[in-house]
């Protein structure tokens, strides 16, 4: 069974860090793209952050760039998200993804070119 868990979430003060993580597990992912999405309530699930098979190449949205930081880990099968001066805007719960058979990141903020999804971690961001 395939599947992402999403760990490293939580409460924290406006200003304050957090780091997500997204471990993997029934197939490798180090092949493919990965990125992290966000969903606050009532919204739409936004793009985040994506990151090439390698880690050479990574892509933000405006709102989190110079904030936030995607990596990876492939001999762990790992996606990490550093959340660093959070803001309560960024409260939502985190939801990272694989983009099996795509290994860069052209058209990574579309949802549909993403083919496993975790399950979501909240991250609340009092102000």
């Amino acid at each position: 069974q395939v599947q992402l868990v999403e760990s490293g979430g939580g409460l924290v003060q406006a200003g304050g860090s957090l780091r997500l993580s997204c471990a993997g597990s029934g197939r490798t992912f180090s092949r493919d793209a990965m990125g992290w999405f966000r969903q606050a309530p009532g919204k739409d699930r936004e793009f985040v952050a994506a990151i090439s098979w390698s880690g050479s190449v990574t892509v933000y949205a405006d709102s989190v760039k110079g904030r936030f930081t995607i990596s990876r880990d492939n001999a762990k099968n790992t996606v990490y998200l550093q959340q660093n001066s959070l803001l309560p805007e960024d409260t939502a719960v985190y939801y990272c993804a694989a983009r099996a058979g795509y290994s860069g990141t052209y058209d990574s903020t579309n949802r549909a070119t993403y083919t496993y999804w975790g399950q979501g971690t909240q991250v609340t961001v009092s102000s």
